[in-house]
């Protein structure tokens, strides 16, 4: 694993791809604050412009100091996170000024993860923020192993890191920290 997540973490700051575990599922990443990273990650996907991203950071901390949380949403995020969890909050200050277009929707809001998979908390913390979308092509199903996600995207993701435990192969749950009390958001 050593060698693989150094490769990753050298990949993204050159601005390419990598796929990665997560408790949930193979995520696919760019530099989050890189806006052609990004750019080349939703060609990669075939998603169609103006579809937000979310982000993977390493900790708590870390999202905090992206997103504004109310009280009840800061309590959330210190009693469910890590895990399968992608949090809408407003973006801070800082997200909007550090992160790529993408990752802040329309109305200021940012999708952020801190999953509770250390390979993927541990590569985050080595490159900063990077996306957390699943590795996919849009429309399709999310790889469930490694070598499909190679016969996926071959050379447009320059690593591929492996490592336990394996993705649950269930998608995070988004909650809505913005408004109020945490509630749960329908997926579209």
């Amino acid at each position: 694993m050593g060698r693989a997540l150094a490769d990753a973490v050298r990949a993204l700051a050159a601005g390419r791809l990598v796929v990665y575990p997560t408790d949930t599922l193979f995520g696919m990443g760019a530099r989050a604050g890189d806006p052609d990273a990004v750019a080349a990650l939703a060609a990669a996907k075939g998603r169609p412009s103006g579809l937000p991203v979310s982000v993977t950071v390493s900790s708590t901390e870390e999202l905090d100091a992206l997103a504004e949380l109310t009280p009840a949403g800061r309590r959330f995020v210190r009693t469910h996170l890590p895990g399968p969890y992608t949090v809408l909050a407003r973006g801070s200050a800082l997200g909007r000024r550090t992160l790529a277009p993408p990752a802040i929707g329309p109305s200021g809001t940012v999708g952020l993860r801190v999953p509770a998979h250390p390979l993927a908390r541990e590569l985050a913390r080595r490159a900063g923020p990077i996306t957390a979308t699943s590795a996919n092509r849009h429309g399709h199903p999310p790889c469930r192993t490694l070598a499909e996600a190679r016969a996926t995207f071959g050379a447009l993701v320059a690593a591929y890191v492996d490592g336990l435990p394996r993705p649950s192969g269930h998608a995070s749950d988004l909650v809505d920290l913005e408004h109020g009390a945490p509630r749960s958001v329908a997926r579209r």
